[in-house]
């Protein structure tokens, strides 16, 4: 498994509209063959910041998920909603295994 978490800080006036483009493209992103789980969080103490927790079957799947016409929507709906750039750390999983996350 081959995990992204990716961090937004967007414009407070546009945390409704990002969060509904956000769902959108996490709803149709569960659907690709190669992302094992797609989850969107909102942080408690600041309502601006999210993390996308991305957990894909290969290090090859999230090239093949940004070729996609949903992700790519959703990048540019997103861009201007945006206080600052977003990041990203990537993962390996240790715990459960591959099995696991079927």
């Amino acid at each position: 498994m081959f995990i992204v978490h990716v961090f937004v800080h967007v414009k407070e006036n546009e945390v409704e509209a990002f969060k509904k483009a956000t769902i959108e493209n996490a709803q149709n992103s569960i659907k690709e063959p190669g992302i094992a789980r797609f989850d969107f969080v909102q942080q408690q103490d600041d309502p601006t910041r999210f993390v996308l927790v991305e957990v894909y079957r290969t290090a090859e799947d999230p090239a093949l998920h940004k070729e996609t016409a949903h992700y790519q929507k959703w990048r540019d709906t997103v861009a201007d909603m945006m206080a600052e750039p977003r990041s990203a750390i990537k993962f390996f999983n240790v715990h459960p295994d591959e099995t696991g996350w079927d």
